[in-house]
């Protein structure tokens, strides 16, 4: 058994020396082929950035519609506002909110939703929101605060 299995790995370290031998020419392949492999390789979709051109299934879809306040709250901000986690003032805490409106002005905490502010990050955790639908939750979350 022990010659056997000596004679096994001298076999695969041959064929290995033989397959990754530099002077063996590239295989040659077939147009169908080139086009299997192209086709197995090709990004399976696109990042149209705000301010490209759009174009294919994404100008196809058009512009998304705005979402209200309340739906991005739901989706993104439930989770540290209505806990409080990480200092994020909770929804329905007048005194919070007015600590940061009243030192900082309404801009300044929509500037700091936008951009990010101690542990929150830009735009929370919603990445694909305009600033005009980060406005919306923080008008919703003001609103629902007093």
């Amino acid at each position: 058994m022990h010659t056997l299995t000596r004679t096994a790995l001298m076999a695969a370290a041959a064929l290995l020396l033989v397959a990754c031998n530099p002077n063996n020419p590239a295989p040659e392949l077939t147009e169908k082929r080139t086009a299997a492999v192209a086709e197995r390789i090709a990004p399976h979709g696109q990042v149209a950035m705000e301010g490209d051109a759009m174009t294919g299934a994404v100008a196809a879809a058009g512009p998304a519609a705005a979402r209200s306040g309340s739906d991005i709250y739901q989706s993104n901000c439930l989770a540290c506002h209505s806990s409080g986690a990480m200092g994020a003032p909770k929804m329905g805490d007048a005194a919070a909110w007015a600590a940061r409106i009243d030192a900082k002005g309404l801009e300044t905490v929509y500037a700091n939703a936008i951009n990010g502010i101690g542990m929150m990050p830009a735009k929370g955790t919603c990445m694909n929101c305009s600033d005009d639908e980060i406005h919306a939750v923080i008008d919703y979350m003001v609103e629902n605060s007093q």
